[in-house]
């Protein structure tokens, strides 16, 4: 008997002390509630994969309508623009008509006012210039009554 079979004598203890204390169903139970764990695990991290996955999917559609409910803002902003810049030249053309025609009105009645006063320096030059020749050519009376009927016929004439 050599040291050889008291080393395999002694492995064949060692292997049923190992099977009677159920050592390998020990290791298999172990070795299963690991698989069991890294299976939960994967199926946690699958789980949670499809939720970031969802998660992205809604915050990619959010995010696509905030920008077409900005890019509604910019349309409206532009549309409203155009229109208040529409209006203002409306207003502005309009404002510059009425303020032609008020001058337009105001230089025609400076040039009837202009007229006017011609006439009258003319009447008035016309008038003196006439008592002037009647008064050395008619007495006082007589010239007086011309003058005063003659000024009545021009007054009957300008208004």
């Amino acid at each position: 008997m050599d040291a050889t079979f008291w080393a395999f004598i002694s492995l064949i203890l060692f292997l049923a002390v190992l099977a009677y204390y159920k050592v390998p169903a020990m290791i298999n139970g172990a070795l299963d509630a690991r698989a069991d764990r890294i299976r939960n695990e994967l199926d946690e991290a699958r789980k949670l994969r499809e939720d970031a996955q969802q998660l992205l999917a809604e915050y990619q559609r959010k995010r696509q309508e905030a920008e077409q409910e900005a890019q509604d803002i910019v349309g409206a902003a532009k549309h409203e623009a155009e229109l208040i810049v529409k209006e203002a030249k409306e207003k502005t053309d309009e404002y510059v008509a009425r303020r032609t025609a008020l001058a337009e009105q105001k230089i025609a009645r400076a040039e009837q006012e202009a007229v006017n006063e011609v006439r009258a320096s003319a009447v008035d030059l016309a008038v003196e210039a006439a008592r002037s020749v009647l008064s050395d050519k008619v007495d006082a009376k007589t010239g007086g009554d011309l003058f005063k009927a003659s000024l009545q016929d021009l007054k009957a004439k300008l208004n």
